[in-house]
């Protein structure tokens, strides 16, 4: 019974993550289609606002009932709040300001191989083999969607200023999946709205001093309906529902493995360029799926077989 239990909570988590990946791929471009138009602060600040406003119907009483042990965790939440909340977003949103897709891509398949590492090291959560092989099958895939296929590609990428903050950004991510995971048996009687709208509502008191910078610096977006439409999305899908999905994610499957769900982002980054933008799919978008889903599936061998037998 409990065997079953947890199988179903994996294939629920992995589901989770599976849109978590398709949404922050939709964040990215996004970030990128709008990066002259709202500031990164801007964006940033405004993004995690709404958010908290559409929560809080939905938590302010258990937050209020739950009031102590909030305050007896608040240096864990303050510490989670300024990396997920204020940190990454911020430096992801600096980064589609000076950097091209491709780059940021790039160097996104780094984040599952700092997770697999960092897990081992301050969680004990060594992957198992299976998981090393899978993650590399997984980052071959990835190159051959950068690449298009041609390895000599590899050779003209151009790094820019906005690389280092893709950098920073994946750093910060990391460690704030390995101290939610760490922290988790303190954390788990929190509910995880309640728990998201606590992280953001810390959160955004630290972005507001740099957002008022970016104001004062006389950089400001115009109120369109594109320009709102686009912190909508970020707000409604990159933030409350990718989020939940993440921290879910971490709770039953743990940091190193939900790591390796970061490559789909390219998949589901090319599907939305080729709907939204009409940009043809080739034999390489389809190779290099091929290739990431495969990985995945070997990664996680033991929890498909329970799903499909």
């Amino acid at each position: 019974m409990r065997g079953s239990l947890h199988s179903a909570n994996a294939t629920f988590a992995w589901l989770g993550l599976v849109l978590a990946s398709l949404f922050w791929a939709g964040n990215a471009l996004v970030a990128r289609a709008f990066h002259q138009a709202i500031p990164p602060m801007s964006l940033a600040f405004w993004r995690w606002v709404l958010a908290l406003f559409l929560l809080l119907p939905f938590v302010i009483v258990p937050i209020w009932r739950q009031r102590k042990l909030l305050c007896s965790v608040g240096w864990q939440l303050v510490i989670l709040a300024a990396l997920a909340i204020a940190g990454y977003s911020s430096m992801l949103y600096h980064a589609a300001q000076t950097t091209t897709a491709i780059n940021m891509t790039l160097l996104n398949t780094c984040l599952p191989l700092v997770l697999f590492l960092g897990a081992g090291v301050m969680l004990g959560e060594w992957p198992v083999r299976r998981a090393w092989y899978g993650m590399v099958l997984a980052a071959c895939g990835l190159l051959v969607l950068i690449t298009g296929g041609s390895w000599v590609k590899l050779y003209s990428l151009q790094f820019r200023q906005g690389d280092l903050w893709v950098l920073l950004s994946i750093l910060d991510w990391a460690l704030y999946s390995l101290l939610l995971r760490r922290w988790s048996a303190t954390l788990a009687e929190i509910a995880p709205l309640s728990l998201l709208a606590v992280l953001i509502g810390l959160g955004i008191p630290l972005l507001l001093p740099f957002y008022l910078l970016e104001l004062w610096r006389g950089e400001v977006f115009a109120p369109s309906a594109a320009n709102l439409a686009a912190i909508a999305y970020t707000a409604v899908f990159a933030s409350l529902f990718a989020y939940l999905a993440w921290n879910y994610g971490i709770k039953v499957l743990g940091a190193s493995r939900v790591g390796l769900s970061n490559y789909l982002m390219p998949v589901f980054a090319a599907t939305l360029s080729w709907l939204l933008l009409n940009e043809a799919l080739q034999g390489f978008h389809w190779a290099g799926a091929t290739l990431i889903f495969s990985g995945l599936l070997l990664a996680n061998w033991k929890t498909a077989r329970k799903v499909l037998v």
